[in-house]
């Protein structure tokens, strides 16, 4: 039994007419009726009650139908995928990340994507979560992490929660602890210090300046406008602390000091648009990235 000849069948199940059924599927008529000669010769059994102008099912014929078109349907769904699979030799994946995962997550997910994919081409936009929301709403981006709740609509996008990472503040080793020999900092502690901070419209900037209003006051920069690894920069020379996630803070050398119960933590998410299913290159880099985060994953 052939995938051809099943085509064929049903086919003339749809048309109840033979040379239509040839029509639709682009073969002349009489190697349509030898295909299903064929096949009821296999079978042994009659498909088709053949009277002129007026074609219908045997028992057989029905009772094959269905089965048909559901082996008919499994081949293109497997076809779909292995050419999926094959698409993974080639192409290219737009990944949109916040700098500051940029810095800490994304270089390790990436390493291991393309140790899997090595022919396909990555393309890494840095930007801010509302930034990254208008790339992707825009077709610009294929998958993003941003970090949520989004502060802005996006009806279109479909997001799903990744992590939720702690927060830290980070200050320069060779200057005093931010707050002595204790072992962890409050919100409050910031009242009136130094701090380095981001340039405007970056997720780190919005969240600390939150949550010092929230405790009653303004924060105070001596430094201002600066991307991830310039923020850090300043903190190591003395110019002040710094909010940043703690997978980045593991990989600065500064000192590191959490935020005491219930602490500070942002919640990342995978974002892609809503309206169109994300290629496979993007749902593997997904699967990638939830494997490389399991509490057991490297």
């Amino acid at each position: 039994m052939q995938l051809q000849q099943l085509r064929y069948f049903t086919a003339v199940a749809d048309t109840r007419h033979f040379t239509r059924a040839a029509e639709r599927e682009h073969v002349a008529q009489p190697s349509l009726s030898q295909q299903i000669r064929s096949l009821e010769r296999e079978l042994g059994a009659e498909l088709f009650h053949r009277a002129r102008g007026h074609i219908t099912l045997t028992d057989a014929g029905e009772t094959l139908l269905p089965l048909a078109r559901r082996i008919l349907a499994d081949a293109e769904t497997a076809r779909r995928e292995v050419q999926e699979v094959a698409g993974l030799r080639r192409g290219r994946l737009r990944l949109g990340a916040p700098p500051s995962l940029c810095a800490s997550l994304v270089p390790d997910v990436l390493r291991a994507f393309h140790t899997a994919y090595p022919g396909v081409d990555l393309l890494v936009t840095e930007d801010g979560s509302q930034d990254l929301v208008r790339a992707l709403a825009d077709g610009a981006l294929d998958l993003a992490l941003v970090i949520t709740p989004l502060p802005l609509q996006a009806p279109a996008l479909t997001t799903s929660a990744l992590l939720r990472e702690e927060l830290v503040v980070v200050s320069a080793p060779d200057r005093p602890a931010p707050v002595g020999r204790r072992t962890r900092i409050r919100v409050e502690d910031l009242r009136g210090r130094p701090l380095a901070m981001f340039r405007r419209g970056y997720d780190l900037r919005e969240f600390t300046t939150a949550a010092c209003r929230a405790a009653g006051f303004e924060p105070a920069f001596t430094v201002e406008g600066g991307e991830m690894d310039a923020v850090l920069g300043f903190v190591r020379a003395g110019l002040g602390l710094a909010v940043v996630p703690s997978m980045v803070a593991e990989r600065s050398g500064l000192r590191v000091t959490p935020f005491s119960t219930p602490g500070m933590h942002r919640v990342v998410s995978v974002a892609h648009r809503g309206d169109v299913s994300p290629p496979r290159a993007a749902r593997e880099l997904e699967r990638i990235l939830r494997e490389h985060l399991e509490p057991d994953g490297p």
